[in-house]
């Protein structure tokens, strides 16, 4: 009985791996193929590999030459570069706004005990408790009326605020709608540290923003870790604020920027195209995850045990 529950679980484990493996294997290899090629044969490999009759097609590019053609035109004729620059200037500055603010709060929340502390904490994680959808159209309207006042006050210096097609203003959307999960992650683990460290630098002349940020932020790097991954993964493929509130091709980020190219690939039938577009979006987050993917078991771990 043992062995056979034993089989039935690698049987699922295996079935499990191959649904994840498979479709990006599919389209590491689609891009590496020509649009013909593609479009005769979807789920072929490239023909170098197999040895398929397009060795005597000289219509069909070797998948070198099409690997090199797909992603130079993804990169370059189809502003990808531009669209891949935006995506990291915002996904950077919007992690780097979601921990530093995340962090603070939830190390006040964790370790002093004041008036409102519980209300305070409840009343940002009841932030998770809304779907993103649902407060689209009221944001857009108060992006409106923000933007009218800030450009009243601007308007005399001979500058516009605009929190509309802006970068600044998708960052800001970015960093409030993490900020509820990343504080109740975080809360968790400056709890689990303890209080003799704090008290030892605190009675050694350490003041509270020398322990926050030489004591408490080190040994909450596992969490840091944590939370920088899950917000790394949702902002990298967020596309439905991207598309309210950003209308300028220059100022798109790669899913959109996919979502336009897709649609032109389809018309030109540039499947190969398309492929390096996804590849191109998929990489930064396998390499992030490989890279990372110890510290993230080792957070979620710790959260836990000790959360």
């Amino acid at each position: 009985m043992q062995k056979i529950s034993k089989a039935l679980t690698y049987t699922v484990l295996f079935v499990w791996l191959a649904a994840v493996v498979l479709p990006i294997v599919w389209v590491f290899s689609n891009s590496i193929r020509s649009s013909q090629e593609i479009y005769e044969n979807s789920f072929g490999l490239p023909w170098l590999i197999t040895g398929s009759p397009y060795a005597d097609r000289p219509d069909v590019p070797t998948p070198v030459e099409a690997a090199v053609g797909n992603f130079q035109n993804a990169w370059t004729k189809s502003n990808f570069s531009t669209f891949f620059m935006n995506s990291v200037l915002v996904t950077t500055v919007s992690l780097a706004g979601i921990l530093s603010f995340g962090a603070m709060a939830a190390y006040a929340l964790a370790r002093f005990d004041f008036r409102f502390n519980r209300p305070l904490y409840l009343f940002f994680i009841s932030g998770m408790m809304v779907p993103a959808q649902l407060v689209l159209i009221p944001l857009f309207f108060q992006f409106s009326t923000i933007s009218d006042g800030l450009t009243a006050l601007t308007r005399p210096l001979g500058y516009e605020v605009q929190l509309h097609n802006s970068l600044t203003g998708l960052i800001t959307i970015y960093i409030a709608l993490s900020l509820p999960f990343t504080i109740l992650l975080l809360t968790g683990f400056f709890k689990s540290l303890p209080s003799a460290l704090r008290e030892s630098a605190i009675i050694d002349g350490a003041s509270e923003w020398t322990v926050f940020r030489q004591i408490m932020l080190p040994l909450a790097r596992p969490g840091l870790v944590t939370a920088a991954i899950f917000n790394f993964l949702g902002i990298w493929n967020e596309y439905l604020f991207a598309l309210v509130f950003v209308n300028s091709p220059e100022k798109k980020t790669l899913p959109l920027g996919l979502a336009s190219v897709s649609i032109q690939a389809q018309y030109k039938t540039d499947f190969g195209l398309m492929f390096a577009g996804l590849v191109i979006i998929m990489v930064p987050t396998l390499l992030v995850y490989l890279l990372l993917q110890r510290q993230l078991t080792k957070g979620i771990t710790v959260g836990a045990l000790k959360g």
